[in-house]
């Protein structure tokens, strides 16, 4: 992989794969803005250890409230050394994982779990672990994931991290800040990908504009004419980079047939990238199978192993040029697609992001997997499922039980009494005893 301009960055990756080569671990924290090319530093990461098994997991803001959504992406490939991990730490992953019911586990044996687990992946290829969204991490994985990254340090793992900015939970992990591109790398991407020679000024605006962003540099121009180009009308007047980025992907969107838009906003609505549950859902929707090829054609979304944006910011327009109906229609298609024993949880937030109204039937769902939530020991999560249950429980229902048995506060319907015992119940802390790894 050609990256222009990434001497240093790719000199770093290289090192901290080497480091797992020889048993001793390699961690890594890579931030930058929308579109700099963290994504294709992992990619190059991935590339560049062709000798390593690779685990991916990729933070979205629509998971942020399932707890351990992300730790669940990066462990399910190793699942099948859960029998190798001690009874206490294995309980607890399994817990956690929702693969079994009990006690809130503790969350020091889930970080040894996860370690353990890594580790044993590990014994027969090294193992390259790549998380991309970090912000976006859902707390319960974010604060496990740094445990373990904090403890690599005998062990055939490279752990790779990208994130917009830096987070507090990786504090002292190695960092490396990827900047924009210089002027004459910049000139030298766009120019890589212009069908055409343009105007010299046309291109220099380019460049000033989109300040050295490469995602910004290869996606602005698409979409506009060869008129607009060449005369240099058609460019968007100076925006937030982000903002201008998701204009480019809202122009393309608006040009592809309807099927291929609705069949981008299922895969937009569940980031699971579970390619079998998205098209149960297309198919309920009456999305025809060409749209899959429409929307790989233009460059937008991959059909793989899984479903897979080309970048996060194509998600993010992708879902914000639907209008609310439309998510609507495409979240409850989602919801009916979903396995209720399998996903329960997911399933629950898919039936609240399709509903327009309060609904006590989809309010009890959302109460039930609060309470597994917090049986897992995703406190966040558990208050986030209990707010929305008490934004979609009919007032009517709370009236008629009376102040005693749902107490109202403003115009709101306040949460049941077991809602507000799960709210109330103190959030455990990971334990303070020390315990060997094995």
């Amino acid at each position: 992989m050609r990256l222009l301009g990434r001497e240093r960055e790719r000199e770093v990756l290289d090192r901290v794969l080497e480091a797992a080569r020889e048993d001793h671990g390699g961690v890594l924290a890579v931030y930058g803005e929308p579109g700099v090319g963290k994504t294709a530093l992992l990619e190059y990461a991935i590339e560049a250890g062709s000798d390593f098994r690779v685990a991916r997991a990729v933070g979205v803001e629509a998971e942020m409230e399932l707890p351990f959504a992300a730790l669940h992406q990066l462990c399910s490939q190793s699942l099948g050394v859960l029998e190798r991990l001690p009874d206490p730490q294995r309980a607890a992953l399994e817990v956690a994982l929702g693969l079994d019911a009990g006690r809130p586990p503790d969350a020091f044996l889930i970080g040894l779990a996860v370690l353990n687990l890594l580790a044993e992946a590990a014994e027969d290829q090294p193992l390259l672990c790549v998380v991309d969204d970090a912000q976006w991490l859902d707390r319960a994985s974010a604060g496990v994931l740094a445990f373990v990254a904090r403890r690599l340090l005998a062990e055939r793992v490279a752990m790779v991290f990208a994130a917009r900015e830096p987070i507090g939970a990786l504090g002292g992990v190695a960092e490396v800040h990827v900047r924009p591109l210089g002027h004459r790398d910049a000139r030298a991407l766009l120019d890589s990908a212009l069908p055409a020679r343009l105007d010299e000024r046309v291109l220099e605006r380019i460049v000033v504009e989109t300040r050295g962003n490469p995602l910004a540099l290869l996606e602005l121009p698409r979409g506009l004419t060869p008129a607009q180009l060449a005369g240099g009308f058609g460019l968007p007047a100076a925006l937030p980079l982000s903002a201008g980025i998701e204009q480019s992907f809202a122009r393309r969107l608006a040009q592809l047939p309807r099927d291929a838009r609705r069949l981008l906003l299922v895969a937009a609505a569940d980031p699971t990238g579970d390619a079998a549950l998205e098209w149960r859902a297309a198919e309920r929707l009456g999305i025809a199978e060409s749209a899959a090829h429409t929307a790989e054609s233009d460059g937008l979304l991959a059909f793989d192993a899984g479903v897979a944006f080309r970048h996060p910011l194509v998600r993010s327009a992708v879902y914000r040029a639907a209008g609310p109906e439309e998510r609507r229609e495409v979240h409850r298609a989602l919801a009916e697609a979903t396995d209720p024993a399998i996903d329960p949880d997911r399933r629950a937030w898919h039936l609240a992001q399709a509903a327009s109204r309060p609904d006590e039937d989809v309010a009890a769902e959302l109460e039930r997997s609060a309470a597994r939530a917090q049986g897992r020991g995703g406190f966040a999560a558990a208050g986030a499922f209990l707010e929305r249950s008490a934004a979609l429980t009919p007032a009517p229902r709370a009236a008629r039980r009376g102040p005693s048995r749902r107490p109202m506060r403003s115009s709101r319907p306040a949460p049941s009494r077991t809602r507000w015992r799960l709210l109330r119940t103190p959030r455990r802390g990971p334990s303070t005893k020390r315990s060997g790894r094995r």
